[in-house]
């Protein structure tokens, strides 16, 4: 692989967001000076995406080798320093030694393991791969649930038995016992004193915010609950004219009495 030295050198120091970083002792590895093998060298490291870099100290202008995270594995390890808590990155690629690294405790060094083992493309894939079936899978429920749905509303609106016909006939479809404006009729069959027909219309349409209903719910699917739900604001709007239109009616025959 091959990769411009400038631009590599300014992605490092530029202020975008790093994945990781802090301290850790190499023991040499690729784009790292060789060092002591007893000794090792504490380094500055910066992981950003899949590159991560080796700086000899925070404020250093230049990184001293970059790492690129691809075709590797990260897996624990003995340092050759005791107390030291450490870590190999090894190449699946022939002739490539493996990159010895150790971090300050275990916390840390079970932090650079973690990210250092998602940091390749490769990892991202198969990150996506399993959102992507996930998706798929919480499509199909949905789909399945909505078909279940569906067909539950439908199976509601079927033929009642003859006791719970619709009693009535209104805009060319019949309502049944529940919904209809007749379903307000008493089981003797006379309909309540003192209320005409369009109060039992509106009363009869009003059952429904009762019952907490919507309109596009399986269980209203039916036109006639449609119908009844979208017509009690015309149903209210006919019981007030027809009330103005009798008091009006009132006050002129008082005015023509002599």
């Amino acid at each position: 692989m091959k990769l411009n030295e400038r631009s590599v050198a300014h992605y490092a120091l530029s202020n975008s967001p790093a994945d990781h970083r802090g301290f850790l002792r190499t023991w040499g590895g690729p784009g790292t000076p060789p060092t002591p093998s007893g000794t090792g060298r504490r380094c500055w490291f910066v992981l950003k995406g899949n590159l991560l870099f080796s700086f000899e100290s925070r404020e250093a202008r230049a990184p001293l080798g970059l790492v690129v995270l691809e075709g590797c594995t990260v897996e624990l390890a003995e340092a050759p320093v005791p107390e030291e808590f450490a870590f190999t990155i090894c190449f699946n690629a022939p002739g490539v030694r493996p990159y010895l690294l150790a971090a300050d405790g275990p916390a840390a060094q079970e932090a650079w393991v973690k990210v250092l083992s998602r940091a390749s493309f490769g990892y991202m894939r198969l990150v996506v791969r399993e959102l992507e079936n996930q998706l798929r899978d919480a499509r199909q429920s949905l789909a399945l649930h909505r078909h279940s749905s569906w067909k539950a509303g439908t199976s509601s609106c079927k033929t009642q038995p003859p006791d719970q016909l619709s009693r009535g006939l209104e805009n060319g479809h019949t309502l049944s016992r529940d919904y209809s404006p007749m379903g307000l009729v008493e089981a003797g069959g006379s309909r309540p004193a003192g209320r005409n027909l369009a109060e039992c219309e509106l009363q009869g349409a009003a059952s429904l915010l009762g019952r907490g209903q919507s309109p596009v719910s399986p269980e209203t699917s039916c036109f006639s609950t449609l119908h009844d739900w979208y017509g009690q604001e015309i149903l209210e709007l006919r019981r007030g004219w027809r009330q103005r239109a009798r008091g009006s009616q009132l006050k002129c025959e008082q005015q023509d009495k002599p």
